[in-house]
């Protein structure tokens, strides 16, 4: 054997491990995807031994590269090259592949294996992940790397199918990486033509070189996806980088060994079966039994020693940058640690205050625009933005710098996402993955439908993002049912994880940004109003009250007839019933509900305080009424909205759909009287 058929023959042997070690994991569980694992595993071999910065040993060290499989059904090839480099993750870890419990879910979980960065399964949001995750890279780069001082150097490598491509998310952000000149992202395009139906050419005939080159990135190949000199000679180029991220289209064989099933769709997402494992082990010369890697292989890819070293020689130059620049080093790990300002809590006293002061009618869009005027100034992590909607959402305050104005002096912190709400939240949350930068964007409440499930991956990721979702209701008037959110406070309330705030005034607008950029074990979403809102809770003692969720806004002296919820906007109407009824002798108390989520994580014992079960209770919210029947019980009244909206002036508006003092103070009186009790529980 001549050398260089050693070094392809000994190549090919190192693929195989990653290769069988999918195929038997699969075999074992009945259940994924051996096909894509098999057709990638020269790819993976040659970035992960050859070219990846990371380690194993420190899955969390700062400059490490950031690897995203973004097809992520393959996720076998994820879990045994990080088996095989030394990570957290043992042979058993495999054996258990789709097992409850296991650290080797079915689709890869960042914070449950470690070694990944982001959770993927949702075609093209790993794709966009990476995206934030280069963004955040080179703002961080500009903010802390000095001469001689590249504290901040990594790259983030992609693994992609046709799949990612067809997601329309993946127009969106690879678009945004070109205007960026993203020089540190580089995918990897599993070009093997077959998707779950079958050969792609019946759906999917894009020119995807030239797609790509519209974007303003570089592109390489198509190169032979199974060639490991090729493979490597597309790395080097792309490390080059000219100011453009790099596409590198791959030609592979999904299912690459399988005698009878490789290039079909057959091997995508089924394992191979009996014979067919046999005859592919035949067919690769691989005659170890199922999960058993042969030592001189493990050796030759056992990346602890090589990633130690890295850090360590990285961990030798902060010292030296701490030692040269002190604060900027500790800023660095502060921010890549996830903590707040150490004045933090001045800073949140300075909102608060500020927010109790005002006076007169302010729409909550415009209060939030007040905090980020303080937040912004303060915390140089925050990272705005907006779906072309700035001066809408109200999100850009009066330090905000457009990285599309920003000059060459200045680090930008707030970018312009154009008319991509999908793109702009998948890519909020790669910017939180990636850690030092705290992402917000904004949009209109209801186009978070173009968002949700990127909203959603927030929320099952842990992220600290905050979703700035504006003009939250009919409110916005005279654009009509399209513009008008009925059902996306309610649907969005229904994902686990996310805090949903709707704030009646400039408090609690203030309580929900401060408590959002506390938050550091998921995302939030403030609905704000488009119309001005009277001030209710302007009393900083009121602050904690108001933190939980939900609490008490008015009483009255008398003994409880009726307890009155609202949220938002409706909170003044009511006030304006409270005052009526008030004249009338009957005596209600208002509750303000800005969060419900974060209402029913509260004791049993506040819950009773604010709702006791003894008095009836009457919800309004101009929107969808089902969530607020378990707040009112079955012999409660809930206000809300079950059509789409209309179009017209919002005043109109709120007497055509009943939502008006007048008709809550008749409901009030209606439910007092024909009331036995609440039966509601929590």
């Amino acid at each position: 054997m001549t050398e260089n058929a050693a070094a392809i023959h000994s190549r090919r042997e190192l693929a195989n491990a990653v290769r069988f070690l999918a195929v038997d994991a699969v075999e074992k569980a009945k259940s994924g995807h051996p096909g894509a694992p098999m057709g990638m595993a020269d790819i993976a071999e040659v970035l992960w031994r050859d070219h990846l910065k990371h380690s194993p040993a420190n899955p969390a060290w700062a400059d490490r590269d950031r690897f995203v499989l973004s097809n992520g059904h393959a996720s076998m090839l994820i879990y045994a090259l990080l088996h095989l480099s030394g990570y957290d993750l043992s042979i058993d870890d495999l054996k258990n592949f789709r097992q409850l419990g296991s650290k080797t879910a079915g689709h890869p979980e960042v914070g449950h294996t470690p070694g990944v960065e982001t959770t993927t399964g949702p075609l093209g949001q790993g794709l966009a992940n990476a995206v934030g995750m280069a963004l955040t890279e080179k703002l961080l780069s500009q903010q802390f790397n000095r001469p001689g001082f590249p504290v901040v150097d990594h790259r983030s490598w992609v693994f992609l199918g046709d799949g990612c491509l067809m997601e329309g998310i993946s127009h969106e952000v690879c678009s945004l990486a070109g205007v960026w000149g993203l020089d540190k992202l580089v995918c990897f395009y599993d070009d093997n033509g077959i998707s779950i139906d079958g050969h792609v050419e019946g759906w999917f005939r894009d020119d995807t070189a030239a797609r790509f080159v519209a974007y303003g990135w570089n592109v390489i190949g198509p190169i032979d996806g199974h060639d490991a000199a090729a493979i490597d000679d597309a790395i080097c180029a792309a490390k080059i980088g000219n100011g453009k991220p790099t596409m590198i289209i791959c030609r592979t064989t999904i299912g690459w060994g399988s005698p009878n099933k490789a290039g079909s769709h057959d091997v995508h997402g089924a394992p191979l079966g009996g014979d067919e494992n046999a005859a592919t082990r035949q067919a690769l010369g691989w005659s170890h039994a199922p999960f058993e890697v042969p030592e001189n292989v493990r050796q030759a890819w056992n990346g602890r020693a090589a990633g130690a070293t890295v850090e360590s020689g990285w961990q030798e130059m902060f010292g030296r940058y701490r030692a040269a620049f002190p604060e900027l080093a500790g800023e660095f790990e502060r921010r890549m640690q996830g903590g707040l300002p150490n004045d933090w809590s001045a800073i949140r006293q300075q909102v608060l205050d500020q927010a109790a002061a005002r006076q007169g009618g302010v729409a909550t869009r415009k209060s939030s625009q007040n905090c980020l005027d303080l937040l912004v100034d303060r915390i140089p992590e925050l990272l705005g933005g907006s779906a072309d909607l700035t001066g809408s959402n109200l999100t850009a305050s009066k330090t905000s710098r457009p990285w599309h104005t920003a000059t060459a002096d200045q680090v930008p912190n707030y970018i312009s996402y154009g008319v991509r709400e999908f793109g702009m939240t998948a890519i909020m949350n790669g910017v939180a993955l990636h850690r030092g930068l705290v992402p917000y964007g904004g949009t209109f409440a209801v186009f978070s439908d173009y968002a949700r499930n990127a909203i959603r991956m927030s929320a099952l990721m842990k992220q600290r993002v905050v979703h700035v979702l504006t003009h939250d209701s009919i409110g916005l008037g005279e654009d009509g049912p399209t513009h008008q959110p009925i059902e996306h406070a309610a649907s969005l309330r229904l994902i686990p994880g996310l805090d949903l705030w709707r704030p009646c005034d400039e408090l609690e607008t203030a309580v929900a940004w401060t408590l959002s950029l506390e938050r550091n074990d998921g995302p939030s979403a403030l609905m704000l109003s488009r119309q001005n809102l009277p001030q209710f809770s302007a009393a900083t003692s009121k602050v904690e009250d108001i933190g939980r969720g939900g609490y008490i806004l008015v009483d009255s002296e008398e003994p409880l007839q009726a307890v009155i919820i609202a949220t938002g906007s409706e909170v003044s109407l009511a006030m304006l019933a409270h005052a009526e009824l008030t004249k009338q002798g009957v005596s209600v108390r208002v509750v303000s509900m800005p969060c419900t989520r974060r209402f029913d994580r509260q004791s049993a014992a506040w819950k009773k305080h604010v709702l006791p079960t003894e008095v009836c209770r009457i919800a309004i919210e101009a929107g969808h009424p089902d969530l607020w029947r378990k707040y009112v019980g079955l012999d409660g009244e809930v206000l809300g909205i079950e059509t789409f909206g209309e179009s017209g002036p919002a005043p109109s508006l709120y007497e055509h759909f009943g939502l008006s003092a007048e008709h809550l103070v008749q409901t009030v009186l209606r439910t007092i009287a024909s009331s036995g009790g609440n039966d509601g529980d929590f």
